[in-house]
């Protein structure tokens, strides 16, 4: 059996740009690629925070530095400049692995400055 887990996140990152006339995908700072092991044509799941629109497109490299995340298209439609979104990756592995995998997830501040990096999620308390 194979597992589809979260592979990398960017949390609460902040739309900078929303182009409807662009072909398509997201545009994502490419030093917060890095970051996050995230690849350049990868699908990621886009989760608005803002107003709690959740969609799916693909990740296109932005200028490194520049903080960029970008929405393109008609995905446009559904984030704004200025809205925080969180921005996953998944990845599909045989289950005997999914014990020993660990994400990794960046935490970023409002200009999409990288506040933390982590590869756990503290357990939600009751």
């Amino acid at each position: 059996m194979e597992l589809t887990l979260l592979k990398a996140k960017l949390h609460k990152a902040a739309v900078t740009h929303a182009e409807l006339d662009y072909e398509g995908s997201c545009a994502i700072d490419s030093d917060l690629l890095d970051a996050a092991g995230m690849h350049e044509y990868e699908q990621i799941e886009i989760y608005n925070i803002t107003n709690g629109n959740r969609f799916s497109t693909y990740i296109i490299r932005g200028e490194a530095g520049s903080g960029v995340i970008s929405v393109n298209g008609a995905a446009a439609h559904l984030a704004d400049p200025g809205d925080r979104v969180i921005i996953c990756a998944y990845a599909r592995m045989p289950a005997h692995e999914a014990p020993m995998h660990k994400p990794a997830l960046v935490y970023l501040n409002e200009h999409n400055e990288i506040q933390r990096t982590s590869n756990t999620i503290p357990t939600q308390a009751a």
